[in-house]
């Protein structure tokens, strides 16, 4: 749980979470309102709806959002400290869109960590190639967008089991738009209409298996270096898209053990959040509740040489958006 004050860990009067009782850890989750006095109202009671989920609430998202501003001000219902509630992922997404790529620095990072064997070439000269090309790819060309398993989803503060077969787990921050109606075949221009709030998502990767190598020719496997159980810390809350001034200013950081690894603006994405939904939204029809990825900047464990291993503790945070803390820790001999 966050020990600083929650005003100054999101934006804006409230923000959506999915909770539950610290005292009956075996008892539903239920969706709340979290506003920065660090009190939250359940929403099932407020709204009339018993089976209410945060996903149920983005699906009317644009009817119910003046009701929950409402709420948040008028202090009404029955409201409790955050302090007595276990917090979960806040939506249970049925898409995860993910991207890979889109951060200029880390892009040029990780150009220079995988060098091609034979490639002897000053270190200088092939950070101005791979400078040369993110410059040519933000003016020229798409996003880079694959699909990741909402199984892979734990809670902001949740542990993170690391599988005995990822040799090399490591980090990734990521900024996360949470998708407020369907939306297929949308312009950029209008593509921040759909986007209902945003959230922190920690997409941790095996590099060791992001290349196939019995069969190179196919590329990268995102099934295996991605999709383990809890490779996707995400949360705390929601924080509403009208409480983010610009999603494309926004500081991430990421510390590892008390020590700083990342620490960047979303200034440096690519490609900004609305040509990443919009891109998504070509090929594929996002749904209420569904989570486009955009990236990780510079700063991950391959800049540092520097992997995930048991005892490790990382705390990400996002402005505005809150942080989490995730313990990393060995897979149990089965």
């Amino acid at each position: 749980m966050p020990s600083e004050p929650l005003s100054a860990l999101f934006a804006g009067p409230f923000a959506l979470a999915t909770l539950s009782a610290l005292a009956t850890p075996d008892g539903p989750s239920f969706p709340a309102l979290v506003t920065p006095d660090g009190l939250v109202l359940d929403l099932r009671s407020a709204l009339g709806d018993e089976q209410l989920t945060v996903r149920g609430l983005l699906e009317n998202w644009q009817g119910v959002l003046p009701h929950l501003r409402d709420l948040a001000v008028d202090g009404t219902g029955e409201r409790e400290p955050l302090a007595d509630f276990r917090v979960h992922a806040p939506v249970e997404p049925r898409q995860v869109f993910q991207s890979g790529a889109n951060y200029r620095q880390h892009v040029i990072d990780l150009h220079l960590a995988h060098k091609v064997p034979g490639d002897e070439r000053p270190e200088a000269e092939r950070r101005a190639e791979a400078a040369a090309i993110m410059d040519r790819r933000a003016a020229e060309d798409l996003p880079y967008v694959f699909i990741g398993l909402p199984s892979a989803i734990t809670g902001p503060y949740d542990e993170v089991v690391l599988p005995a077969w990822a040799e090399h787990p490591d980090w990734e921050l990521e900024l996360a738009a949470v998708i407020g109606r369907a939306a297929y075949q949308v312009s950029a221009g209008e593509a921040l209409e759909y986007v209902a709030g945003y959230t922190i998502a920690n997409d941790l990767t095996d590099r060791a298996g992001v290349f196939r190598r019995d069969m190179p020719q196919i590329g990268t496997d995102w099934l295996r270096s991605k999709n383990a159980p809890g490779f996707t810390p995400l949360g705390p809350w929601i924080v509403p898209a009208a409480s983010v001034a610009d999603p494309g200013d926004l500081r991430l950081t990421l510390k590892l053990n008390g020590e700083t690894m990342q620490d960047e603006s979303t200034k440096d994405m690519l490609f900004s959040v609305a040509r990443m939904v919009a891109y998504a939204s070509q090929s594929a029809q996002l749904l209420p509740g569904d989570l486009v990825l955009t990236g990780s900047p510079a700063g991950n464990g391959m800049h540092w040489g520097r992997l995930l291993r048991a005892g490790d503790v990382m705390e990400g945070s996002i402005a505005g958006l809150g942080a989490q803390r995730t313990r990393c820790v060995a897979a149990t001999a089965s």
